[in-house]
């Protein structure tokens, strides 16, 4: 298994996380710039921010939770020497369900899509986990 290959669904998601980011920073500098938002009910996160600005701001937030545990398994994975292809496709399941995920949750915002998508992703990020846990436990028990 090629590091490239491995790596590139992760440069995937943090180029999504980034999207997400300026989009959000455009969006908050506009709502200021425009006077929706007055600066000094926002400066201490207060949820003051017109209802767009928020959708687009969760969905950056998003991909600051779970996301965490991807890059981390991912890096393990590559130290432990752990990969394989059932890893690489349950990385790009992964990183599948979180552009769909961040699609919904910018667009219609449906929970009842997001949540299933979300499962989907949460569901192929847990069994990377225990796939990499195992192989390791099995390389340092032999």
């Amino acid at each position: 298994m090629s590091v490239q290959a491995i790596l590139i669904p992760m440069f995937v998601q943090v180029g999504l996380t980034f999207v997400l980011l300026f989009w959000m920073g455009a969006l908050r500098l506009s709502a200021i710039r425009t006077g929706q938002v007055d600066p000094q009910q926002v400066r201490l996160r207060e949820p003051n921010w017109p209802a767009r600005v928020v959708q687009i701001g969760n969905a950056f937030h998003n991909q600051l939770e779970l996301p965490v545990l991807f890059y981390v398994v991912v890096l393990l994975a590559l130290q432990t020497e752990t990969l394989d292809v059932v890893v690489l496709i349950l990385s790009w399941l992964f990183v599948l369900s979180r552009l769909v995920h961040a699609y919904v949750h910018v667009t219609s915002n449906r929970l009842d899509r997001r949540t299933g998508v979300f499962g989907v992703g949460a569901i192929a990020l847990l069994l990377m986990w225990v796939i990499v846990i195992a192989r390791f436990l099995l390389q340092a028990s032999t």
